[in-house]
């Protein structure tokens, strides 16, 4: 029977496919880490209190590029490079959601503006990555060769969806509403275009890879595009929706190192 956890499984237990999984994880996660330090350096004089999450964001980014890397080390796996119709980080950009690369690459201190965008950018992004972890720990979180890294990885997907709520509601209450809920359904409709295209080019080269045959390709391509209209027509609501996180100040302190997997 096809399943999330049975597709996942077939995937892990291939050298070629899991290689490619990594592969994409990894540079989307250090893709982030960079776009978080350039924020850092960039932020506003008045937002300047921000710089500690924002570095810690852009920490865990880092790590979990590293954690990525090193379980491709672990089965003598070398890095493979990313197909550009994969690259979700780069999709969205050219969408124009987020902080384009030409102004972070600039040495101009960003707007008040440009913050809450980068808010709403992670809010969404944020959102999506924490679901994806937690089905993720749902089945894996005992595995003896990604448990650990799926627990880690998972915990701080969590903590930055609530640091990205709980900042954009700060900044709700300081008059910035209109434009937050404005840049939050932007981004909401062009992230679920972006997903449904990264998961349908992800999954015609796993199937390569692993040599499914074409009505198996078929199912997976047709229940992505459910989903995607699903969350065209209502999912998407989940992603823009601000509620203060149980968990207070999610980012205050250091990233929590991963030496076992360095």
């Amino acid at each position: 029977m096809l399943s999330a956890k049975s597709l996942f499984e077939e995937i892990l237990e291939n050298d070629e496919s899991f290689r490619l999984f990594c592969s994409i994880a990894a540079s989307g996660e250090s893709q982030g880490g960079w776009e978080n330090g350039r924020i850092a350096a960039l932020v506003p004089e008045s937002e300047r209190a921000l710089v500690p999450r924002i570095v810690r964001h852009g920490a865990d980014e880092d790590k979990h590029g590293r954690i990525f890397n090193a379980l491709m080390r672990k089965r003598g796996l070398a890095p493979v490079p990313v197909p550009p119709e994969t690259d979700y980080t780069m999709l969205l950009e050219k969408r124009g959601i987020g902080l384009a690369h030409e102004k972070l690459k600039a040495d101009r201190p960003l707007s008040v503006q440009d913050v809450i965008t980068y808010l709403a950018h992670s809010r969404v992004t944020e959102q999506r990555a924490a679901e994806q972890m937690a089905m993720l720990r749902t089945y894996f979180t005992d595995h003896p060769e990604i448990g650990r890294a799926v627990r880690m990885i998972s915990q701080d997907e969590d903590n930055h969806l609530a640091y990205s709520n709980e900042e954009l509601l700060r900044f709700a209450a300081a008059g910035h509403s209109r434009f937050i809920r404005r840049t939050l359904r932007a981004c909401a409709f062009a992230e679920i275009r972006v997903h449904r295209d990264v998961s349908l080019a992800v999954m015609a080269h796993m199937g390569r890879i692993l040599g499914w045959p074409a009505a198996r390709s078929a199912m997976l391509a047709a229940g992505i595009r459910a989903v995607y209209l699903y969350e065209r027509i209502a999912g998407w609501r989940r992603m823009v929706a601000l509620r203060m996180p149980e968990r207070r100040d999610a980012l205050g302190g250091p990233a929590a190192q991963a030496h076992e997997f360095a």
